[in-house]
């Protein structure tokens, strides 16, 4: 849920001092309507690799940010005549938002998620004919917006969640030099669009690791969860997979 390339519109940022343009239009994430849910996807029976995408508008309160990420899981499977629908500066230009990033598509690579609070029942929006719910929220300071833009740096974002691994299945981590462990929540047909599945034995081949960190592919000999008590850290790589911090 990085956004790539915004460092320099952001530093911008510091020179403009302008809101939004009519002070009593609804601000930040409240200026996108609720809608009522009507697309509704049956939860597959191995959620890996199932396809999903993701808006994520950037809203600006002086240096501060304000980010929702609104996902199609649950909804629909992002198809690909209604994604390509999707145009991040209309849409910044439609809700005033500083910018948005049209993240995907992208495919889980975990075997079930399970979601509490307001990751599960957050509201529903349309954009250009296609729904997503509200999944989770990211709140930087403009400090934090320059800095946290490159790969294999974590960012702290709102949400609780259980991301559930099978016993047999092939898991996907980073592993950084002071220790920490990433596991892969998703892939990204973002930079290279003909990513698959398949390609992530060999990622590591690929990857343009900082010195010091490490990919690995390890088969589970047990269940595994990885758990979003109201916080999750989360990197990508250069390629935009995304990976979840491990926490005992």
């Amino acid at each position: 849920m990085v956004v790539k390339g915004a460092a320099l519109l952001l530093a911008l940022a510091l020179f403009s001092t302008s809101g939004p343009s009519a002070a009593a239009k609804p601000e930040g994430p409240e200026a996108i309507p609720t809608v009522k849910q009507s697309q509704f996807l049956p939860p597959p029976k191995d959620l890996r690799d199932s396809r999903y995408c993701e808006i994520i508008p950037i809203f600006r309160r002086g240096f501060n940010f304000e980010i929702p990420v609104f996902n199609t899981a649950g909804l629909n499977n992002c198809p690909a005549d209604l994604w390509a629908r999707q145009n991040a500066k209309e849409l910044a230009n439609t809700y005033d938002a500083f910018l948005v990033k049209l993240n995907g598509p992208r495919y889980w690579m975990m075997d079930s998620i399970t979601a509490e609070a307001a990751t599960k029942s957050g509201r529903v929006v349309e954009f250009n004919g296609l729904q997503f719910r509200q999944r989770a929220l990211m709140k930087f300071n403009l400090s934090n917006m320059l800095t946290n833009q490159r790969p294999y740096r974590a960012i702290t974002v709102e949400r609780t969640t259980v991301f559930s691994y099978l016993k047999g299945k092939k898991i996907y981590e980073l592993n950084s030099p002071t220790g920490e462990t990433y596991r892969m929540q998703s892939y990204a047909q973002i930079v290279d669009p003909n990513l698959k599945i398949t390609d992530l034995d060999r990622l590591g081949e690929r990857l343009k690791l900082p010195k010091g960190w490490s990919y690995q592919v390890r088969l589970l000999d047990k269940d595994s969860e990885l758990r979003a008590n109201g916080v999750a850290y989360v990197l990508q790589d250069d390629l935009q997979n995304s990976y979840q911090k491990i926490i005992d």
